[in-house]
């Protein structure tokens, strides 16, 4: 992204503004939601408050399908020469930036999208989302900018009034443009959507039954955890513990989903017996829990098998991506612990078979996987650290956090530290991480120190 100084579109006042002119998905994996969410190249002006995406040309590379798209603003008003010659340099770096091998014919068809709305809806299609698919989702788009816009006071009567249009498709659009906001070192846009989510927790049906589903199921975390420590968990302590949670629904949901192992032939014939030994008044109880968690076991293990379905089919298409390297990185979000399953599982197959070529292709998703889930420990703990009150409360976190504050910890948070300081005006966030940088530093060097004198 370069900054640059762009008159507003409707006062004429200079603003200093980041325009980003190349979406290429070969280079940014990002590139596609920080596109479409609508956040690249939002302006807002100080003086007379005008909010908007800034007219500016922009090119679109997608390698995997085969598209290479141009949109030139038609109220830029530009001849078609002086367009091409903007135009033209990116489409280059498009080219410059893929291997020879990868550079094909619809490399020099580029498609000229007349409208930017017709630019979406072609990146959309390329997707398999339909007209209504893209009707709704823009809908969800603008009711996010709508709410993001909006004042604290005004935000809760906003929630209010779009009740029936907040579920589960909405909350997930917005932790994607969050997660864009925050790869593309928009730190202000990451943390204005995480506050519009915490509000819709708040103030919406379905965030408020998505928040009291997240406190069920840390209670039946936090319960199990309990049971633990107190000498193990045995299965009569599980079945007093279901039993206990026969009231909620979730929790009761959320435990069969923690311990479905433990739910065994041996847990039900104890639960038998519980049966039989019951007083008149307690056995229809426990029948009725017998009966549900035989029918909550049924829907775990067949979400567990479509799950083990999916994650299949994702490494069978990364298995068979050209640039597997690429295909891994996008397809990240979507790698949960079933996939983690498969993929070991793959490993084990392939070293019995001798298949050094799979062997090969699986260690470089493995290689990917372990880098970003590390990286995202460690952006974890910045996050922690930054919301540290003082020194004191950020060494604690340094004491837990132990080996994690190394090396590769100190090359992140530089990285992190660069990003926003040359994308954002937070100098106050930068100081603090400046500050949380040579903390962390000295620490690292007296637990070297402290190590090698024990050794």
């Amino acid at each position: 992204m370069a900054k640059t100084t762009v008159p507003c579109p409707r006062c004429r006042t200079p603003i200093v503004v980041e325009i980003t002119r190349l979406f290429d998905m070969n280079t940014d994996p990002q590139a596609k939601d920080k596109l479409l969410s609508g956040a690249a190249n939002f302006i807002s002006c100080p003086v007379c408050h005008y909010e908007g995406i800034y007219p500016t040309p922009i090119v679109y590379h997608d390698p995997e399908k085969e598209l290479l798209l141009t949109y030139y603003p038609p109220e830029l008003n530009v001849p078609l020469p002086e367009q091409e010659k903007i135009i033209g340099p990116l489409i280059k770096k498009v080219v410059d930036d893929l291997l020879p091998a990868k550079r094909k014919a619809y490399l020099f068809q580029p498609q000229t999208m007349l409208t930017q709305q017709h630019l979406f809806e072609t990146i959309l299609k390329a997707d398999g989302i339909t007209p209504e698919m893209m009707k709704a989702q823009q809908e969800k788009l603008r009711l996010i900018q709508d709410m993001a816009a909006a004042s604290q006071d005004a935000l809760p009567e906003i929630i209010k009034q779009n009740d029936g249009k907040i579920d589960e498709e909405l909350f997930v659009l917005i932790s994607r443009l969050a997660e864009a906001s925050a790869a593309g070192g928009d730190q202000q846009g990451a943390q204005l959507l995480v506050g519009l989510q915490r509000a819709l927790l708040e103030h919406s049906t379905y965030g408020r039954k998505l928040a009291e589903e997240a406190q069920e199921t840390q209670a039946a975390i936090q319960s199990l955890q309990e049971l633990s420590q107190k000498g193990g968990i045995t299965r009569e302590s599980l079945l007093d513990l279901l039993i206990k949670s026969a009231d909620s629904d979730v929790r009761l949901t959320a435990l069969v989903t923690l311990v479905r192992d433990g739910l065994d032939y041996s847990f039900f014939t104890l639960l038998s017996d519980r049966i039989e030994q019951a007083t008149v008044e307690e056995r229809p109880k426990l029948v009725a829990l017998r009966d549900r968690l035989l029918k909550l076991i049924d829907e775990v293990d067949q979400a567990r098998k479509a799950q083990a379905a999916a994650a299949q089919a994702l490494l069978d298409e990364l298995l068979q991506a050209e640039n597997i390297e690429q295909a891994t990185q996008q397809a990240l979000p979507q790698m949960d612990q079933a996939f983690v399953d498969v993929l070991n599982h793959a490993v084990d197959q392939a070293e019995k078979a001798n298949d050094e070529e799979k062997l090969r292709k699986l260690a470089i998703i493995i290689a990917i996987l372990q880098a970003s889930s590390q990286s995202g420990r460690y952006i974890q703990l910045i996050e922690t650290l930054l919301q540290a009150q003082d020194e004191a409360a950020r060494h604690a976190i340094f004491e837990k956090a132990g080996d994690a504050v190394n090396a590769d910890f100190l090359q992140i948070l530089n990285q992190v530290t660069a990003q926003i300081e040359q994308s954002n005006n937070q100098h106050e966030m930068v100081e603090q991480l400046k500050e949380i940088y040579r903390e962390a530093l000295r620490y690292s060097m007296q637990r070297n120190l402290d190590q090698s004198a024990s050794a």
